[in-house]
């Protein structure tokens, strides 16, 4: 309002600025209440229920009768196989206890095979021997193999050749152990040959590669190199899948570093694919070590009353030959129980293998426990200590 003589500037509305306060505070909620934060950012919400102190939160049935079954199937299709492991263990010790309490040898220690007559003798260390060499053999041949291989699949070979070559190499997954046998000893042996003799004259100076009097035909080494060909594929294929997942953004980031495709492969590919490849060794070792028909086949059984030769270019019996070339003898509880404790012995072998490789695959595992050097300052405060 004016003053009467009209010189005084009009009287002009006080501010309040606590109402203001009041209606922006208002506002801000009404806003708040308006929206709701979801997955796939902020989304208006529609009237907003408010929650009842009292009431409380019904929630519908915790699973279906699907996941039920599903559930039970998965627990029961686990706890079988644990069974079966189980009962093949207990089968195997309740025939092997026996026959084992009425040797008169070392069953450990011993190469007399005579389990039949009034005073059974057996023992396993002629056959484990045989067994761990021609399988460790293999390991060493096959490997090394089947990771070149599988790099050359996944990484080296044109995309209209790889394919041909992986299923060239699946298929020798797919010949029967007896087509092995036969093609090792009437025509893979005779081209061994030259490299025993090879081997014989660099390294016979050592009692593992000296070459004993005869053909040299159905001997360790012969075996070996068979069960490589045959652990081959399954060695493969699993390392070429392995290799396959590593992520691309390991492998370019590596390339865009300006590493070399095959330093991209060492510093990515392998340290990524190690538990594969450990994982596929050890079935292959599996297989190595069961293997029956093919060996039985190649092996030439040594006669009874010579020494024994530990050279891998004489002949020799495994766990499985051994079993399966005897089988006519199961005429007896005393001596069905000595091959069965033989089989218990490559039973608890092929046990531990898978046991130690399970460890070496968790051990190997991204976030797995590996023991790492200690490179910190009190490692290096450490080593000068020890230094002065």
């Amino acid at each position: 309002m004016s003053s009467p003589d009209g010189t005084a500037p009009p009287d002009r509305p006080t501010p309040h600025f606590e109402d203001l306060a009041e209606e922006h505070a208002e506002h801000e909620a009404a806003q708040h209440s308006a929206e709701v934060l979801t997955e796939s950012g902020v989304e208006p919400a529609g009237t907003p229920a408010a929650p009842e102190p009292d009431r409380k939160l019904e929630l519908g049935p915790v699973g279906h009768l699907g996941d039920r079954l599903f559930g039970g199937l998965a627990r029961g299709s686990g706890g079988l196989v644990v069974l079966i492991v189980a009962f093949v263990g207990i089968f195997l010790l309740a025939l092997a206890i026996p026959a084992l309490a009425d040797n008169r040898s070392s069953f450990l220690f011993s190469r007399i095979w005579e389990p039949g007559g009034a005073e059974p003798r057996f023992g396993i260390a002629a056959l484990f021997y045989t067994t761990v060499v021609s399988s460790i053999i293999a390991m060493l041949i096959a490997v090394p193999i089947a990771i070149g291989v599988a790099l050359f699949v996944t990484y080296y070979a044109p995309k209209r050749l790889a394919s041909p070559v992986a299923h060239a190499v699946d298929l020798l997954a797919a010949v029967p152990s007896i087509i092995y046998g036969l093609w090792g000893i009437l025509f893979f042996a005779p081209i061994l040959r030259p490299v025993i003799n090879g081997l014989d004259g660099a390294l016979g100076w050592i009692p593992l590669f000296e070459k004993p009097l005869g053909d040299n035909v159905g001997v360790v080494f012969t075996a070996s190199v068979v069960l490589a060909i045959m652990i081959l594929p399954v060695v493969t294929a699993i390392s070429r899948e392995i290799f396959a997942q590593t992520p691309i953004s390991h492998r370019e980031g590596a390339l865009a570093l300006g590493a070399t495709r095959w330093e991209m492969i060492r510093l990515a590919v392998l340290p990524y694919g190690r538990s594969g490849v450990v994982s596929a060794s050890m079935l292959g070792l599996g297989r190595a070590l069961g293997e029956t028909v093919a060996v039985l086949i190649i092996l030439s059984v040594p006669n009874g009353n010579d020494p024994w030769n530990p050279s891998i270019f004489a002949g020799g019996e495994t766990f499985a030959s051994k079993i399966a070339n005897n089988a006519a003898e199961f005429d007896s509880p005393e001596k069905t129980g000595a091959y069965i404790a033989a089989g218990l012995v490559l039973f608890v072998v092929t046990f531990l293998v898978n046991s130690a490789a399970r460890i070496i695959v968790d051990r190997s595992a991204p976030g797995g426990k590996r023991p790492r050097r200690n490179r910190s300052a009190g490692g290096a405060a450490a080593k000068e200590g020890a230094v002065a």
